[in-house]
């Protein structure tokens, strides 16, 4: 049985899926609750997912992924967007969802909801939007370590055309803007890059310690 380090090594970028093999719905309800349970800045979760499993589809975003076929080929591509606006009113939700769940006085949360909400009224539309990417790229890195912990296939990809991605998946209409993407499944045997050592610093290289 693979120790945790042992599946995070097993871990690669896909070049080719199995376009014939599909996850079960529990893998993709794990990567559901993988993603939901990320850390976000304030815990104000900035960020939603698309999980697609249409091969129609699929297919048509291939064109805005810079031919990368393994959108097309994977068993699900997961598209993680940022919400287009972070305003009084998402601030304000954001606090009631903690009185509903943790039953925490007004006094307690005012304060700090007061705060946030003046912060982000003087942030500029471009600084907002830097700082919900940042959440949305915590959120690959958990889903990454998700994968590799059971072994799900998955390849992360920056290069697409967000414009292109917003505009198919009709995210205007739902206030998102695409800035990852993530095809998971399982690999296919010809796969040669599944065979390939990890290419990575020495430890000592890239970690420091500082003890007292």
């Amino acid at each position: 049985m693979k120790n945790n380090i042992e599946h995070l090594k097993w871990r690669y970028a896909v070049k080719k899926f199995d376009s014939n093999k599909i996850l079960p719905k529990a893998k993709i309800q794990g990567l559901k609750q993988a993603f939901n349970l990320t850390a976000t800045s304030y815990g104000l979760q900035p960020i939603k997912m698309l999980v697609i499993k249409n091969k129609e589809l699929q297919g048509q975003l291939v064109a805005y992924s810079y031919g990368q076929e393994q959108v097309g080929e994977a068993s699900h591509v997961l598209v993680i967007c940022i919400e287009g606006r972070i305003d009084r009113e998402y601030i304000t939700k954001y606090f009631e969802q903690v009185k509903k769940i943790r039953g925490t006085n007004d006094d307690v949360l005012n304060p700090f909801k007061d705060f946030l909400v003046e912060n982000f009224s003087k942030k500029e539309a471009k600084e907002v939007r830097r700082w919900a990417t940042n959440q949305a790229y915590l959120a690959l890195g958990n889903l990454l370590s998700f994968c590799g912990l059971e072994e799900i296939d998955s390849c992360p990809m920056e290069g697409f055309i967000p414009k292109e991605y917003d505009r198919l998946l009709r995210l205007d209409t739902l206030g998102l803007n695409s800035v990852l993407v993530l095809p998971v499944g399982y690999r296919a045997e010809d796969d040669l890059f599944s065979e390939m050592k990890k290419v990575r610093k020495n430890i000592d290289d890239i970690i420091i310690e500082i003890f007292e």
